[in-house]
């Protein structure tokens, strides 16, 4: 009987033969490009980063949650968050014109209405996609929401 280790070493030298037999090469990682490019701040902690504001992959942008860190109520929350996003996406070569798809975490649902009413229209006549959850033990920094989104970059 063959060992696990002689079995994956056979196979190892079968897929490396049959690569290079269908011309499909390997890739060292010294040959690899970066595929995503951090656009934004990036968030750290303790000089160990935590997430970056904002990552652009080819045409898109991918923007981190925005909250509002102040008191106040869902509406000035909202705008407070919309506005953040809009500043994000226009530093980034985007607009509110371009996003695809919109993540809303409410700490309340009972907030929902509220939140539409200020959302409704800031993203053109044709808003993007959108999923909206109430988050179960608040929405980090007592934030009454948070929105992120992806957006296209022309």
């Amino acid at each position: 009987m063959k060992s696990n280790e002689q079995r994956r070493s056979v196979l190892k030298k079968i897929l490396m033969s049959s690569t290079a037999f269908f011309g499909i090469g390997t890739v060292t990682a010294s040959q690899q490009k970066p595929v995503k490019k951090v656009v934004g701040k990036i968030i750290k902690d303790q000089d160990i980063p935590l997430f970056s504001g904002a990552v652009r992959h080819g045409n898109t942008l991918y923007i981190a949650g925005k909250g509002a860190h102040f008191d106040g109520d869902i509406k000035s929350h909202t705008e407070h968050v919309l506005k953040e996003l809009r500043k994000e996406l226009e530093r980034n070569g985007s607009s509110m014109e371009q996003v695809l798809k919109v993540n809303v975490y409410l700490a309340d649902l009972a907030d929902y209405k509220g939140m539409n009413e200020v959302y409704r229209g800031k993203f053109g006549s044709k808003p993007p996609v959108r999923t909206t959850v109430a988050t179960y033990g608040g929405v980090p920094g007592n934030s009454l929401v948070e929105m992120d989104c992806i957006a296209a970059v022309k």
